[in-house]
Order: C-alpha cells, then structure tokens, then sequence
C-alpha cells in the first residue's frame, strides 16, 4: 500500500470513483473512471454481497444509498457501497490494523438527531 498515499488515491486506481463533469452549474454524465476491471468487478460483488446480510455496518450503508439515491438506483448504491470497501481495505493493510464492525446502528448513534422523529412543540 506504500504506492497509495490515501485511500483517495487507491480509489480511482481501482476505478471506484464516480465521475464529476459539472459546468456553468449544470452536471453531467457522473460515469466513473476506468480503472483495473478485476479489481473493480470483485469488489462490486463484494459489495452486493455485504448489501443483503442481516445486519452491520455495511448493509446499514447500502440502505442509507439508497435513501439517497432512490430505490431504482441499486447499481449505484452497489458501487457506492464498493467504494466504501476499498476505503476499508486500504485502512487495513496501510495501517496494519483489524477491522472494527461499527454495528448496523452506527448511524443513528453518531447523528442521533437526523434519525430521531420530529418533536412537535406546541406554542
């Protein structure tokens, strides 16, 4: 991993980045890069497959895609999702460290008050 200084250089080697052509602010085909096409269809599997577990960190963050995305974009989520594994996969052989499961409630503990209902007040 010493060739890739960040997990954002890793990324666009692997072809895992979405595209960005925006102009005079009107955005345009968001097409990621070529990148190495092994790599990059591995991890697109990887990544569907950790979509559909119960539970964790990783499907928690496909479902959070596809909030965003909207639930006919799943191949987007899938790549997003498989951007986030070669984020993980570069912390872990960079740093030498374990993988930490994070839990599939990670995102409500750390942004509690995006995930809690409305409070109504009256007044």
């Amino acid at each position: 991993m010493g060739r890739f200084p960040t997990a954002g250089h890793l990324a666009p080697w692997a072809g895992l980045c979405p595209g960005n052509h925006e102009s005079a602010g009107k955005r345009r085909s968001g097409k990621a890069r070529k990148g190495d096409a092994a790599l990059r269809t591995a991890l697109c599997e990887a990544a569907w497959a950790a979509a559909h577990t119960k539970e964790g960190y990783l499907p928690a963050q496909y479902r959070r895609f596809l909030r965003r995305f909207g639930k006919k974009n799943e191949n987007k989520a899938a790549f997003a999702l498989a951007h986030t594994l070669i984020v993980i996969i570069w912390h872990v052989l960079a740093e030498g460290c374990e993988y930490e499961e994070l839990g599939g409630d990670y995102f409500i503990r750390h942004r509690p008050a995006r995930c809690a209902p409305p409070v109504h007040r009256r007044g």
